[in-house]
């Protein structure tokens, strides 16, 4: 397990699960510096089915530094409502593939990974080396068109330290994200909500579930990081509403 080869190996066979049966779970052990020092792993999980499952995304730092910013109780109702729907959200755009993902407040400037299942039945996830990159979920809808387009990264990583969403728990209701596409155009999502939802009771309706208007879900893992369990207890998802286009 000395080798990041190795590590990724071990990684990619015990931690990636199978979505289409386990659907809405969460599946991670952690290979990390904990009790055996010699691993230097990261670890980041994503879990998707078309019939729906809880993304999982943690990526290991020494358990003694500062956690991942977590949403504020303000921007975490119940249930996220949603905006009454104008006319860009309701027709959306036809189907290209995103580029890039900007969220000004939170400093975020990433390229965007296509992701897609692997034979074995498992999403992939961003190489271990690119925990900067977002991942887009491409057998869902894409960023602008008509339902829930589902983009995930690593909140953080032993290497790197804070990674490429680090601080999704800080967007409140309100802001903006902007997400380029390969069309060459950009695209707007108003942030609606921000949740934190434990990993046993992830949405899964609500995150790959069918909508009417052009929605965006972005993810990553969140909490404090439990050293016995090996993992995050959250995710922290944003759910955000798409407000306008232009060509870049």
């Amino acid at each position: 397990m000395g080798d990041e080869a190795t590590n990724e190996t071990a990684q990619r066979g015990t931690l990636y699960g199978r979505p289409r049966r386990h659907a809405g779970r969460r599946l991670l052990r952690r290979h990390g510096r904990g009790r055996v020092a010699a691993t230097l792993a990261v670890a980041l999980v994503g879990i998707v089915a078309l019939t729906g499952a809880g993304m999982i995304g943690a990526a290991l730092t020494d358990p003694s530094s500062q956690p991942p910013p977590q949403p504020p109780a303000a921007a975490a109702p119940a249930t996220v409502a949603q905006p009454a729907p104008g006319a860009s959200s309701r027709t959306g755009l036809p189907a290209s593939a995103p580029t890039t993902i900007s969220i000004t407040r939170i400093g975020v400037r990433a390229n965007i990974l296509a992701l897609g299942v692997r034979d074995d039945g498992t999403v992939d996830v961003p190489p271990l080396d690119q925990a900067m990159d977002a991942g887009w979920y491409k057998l869902g809808v894409s960023p602008g068109e008509v339902g829930n387009a589902v983009i995930m990264g690593h909140v953080d990583s032993v290497k790197i330290g804070p990674a490429v969403f680090f601080r999704l728990g800080e967007l409140l209701p309100g802001d903006m994200i902007q997400v380029t596409r390969a069309d060459r155009s950009e695209v707007s999502f108003r942030v609606d909500g921000v949740r934190s939802y434990p990993k046993d009771a992830f949405p899964t309706e609500l995150v790959y579930g069918p909508s009417d208007t052009a929605s965006l879900r972005v993810i990553t893992c969140g909490g404090i990081f439990n050293e016995q369990a090996g993992s995050y207890p959250d995710n922290v998802i944003v759910f955000a509403t798409l407000v306008g286009s232009r060509q870049t």
